[in-house]
């Protein structure tokens, strides 16, 4: 049997437990231990998750309704300036008496742990490929420079040197159909 460690996720629920029908409201603010996330914007250590908790004991045992908010900071993928994002994830779980069923979370030492729900949760909910804003140009490809804080440019495009020798073409103007301009040369080798 594991020892009882008391983390921030953890709640007491020693007043619900084997009692069918009560139900608690509880507000929770979650101190993270260790950054929530891995990619270009994470909840970073040292911050605060809001959850908002309806806790509900019913036969087979605590049922979790959670709504959770918070900021996660990190960087734009496109031009790379410090960025925040709001945070909102909501879940409902069964924590479980007993563990002889099947159960993917139980209620322990009079306590559910909510860690990972809400690492789930708040993880899949970040953007893989987060922007300060939806129409942000990104950075110049040849200076580096933020395309934003040089208005007076516009990106273009250099064409791909490889089709380079279809730039000798021109389109032609003539309108006359393929039979008149076959009568004309042969006109003229005449």
């Amino acid at each position: 049997m594991t020892k009882f460690k008391k983390t921030p996720y953890k709640v007491d629920v020693r007043d619900l437990i084997n009692r069918p029908g009560i139900q608690h409201e509880r507000q929770l603010d979650i101190l993270v231990p260790e950054d929530l996330g891995e990619a270009l914007v994470t909840v970073k250590a040292g911050s605060t998750l809001e959850a908002d908790l309806r806790l509900e004991a019913i036969h087979e045992g605590i049922l979790v309704t959670a709504d959770v908010s918070g900021t996660a900071s990190g960087m734009c993928g496109r031009c790379l300036i410090d960025i925040d994002l709001p945070v909102q994830v909501e879940f409902q779980e069964l924590f479980a008496y007993s563990s002889e069923e099947a159960f993917e979370f139980d209620v322990q030492d009079d306590h559910v742990d909510l860690e990972p729900l809400i690492r789930d949760a708040v993880v899949l909910s970040l953007p893989f490929q987060p922007v300060c804003r939806p129409d942000c140009l990104g950075l110049d490809p040849e200076t580096g420079l933020r395309l934003a804080e040089m208005p007076d440019q516009v990106p273009h495009e250099e064409p791909d040197p490889r089709w380079s020798a279809l730039l000798k073409f021109q389109a032609s103007t003539d309108i006359s159909t393929g039979e008149d301009t076959h009568a004309e040369t042969d006109r003229e080798e005449k």
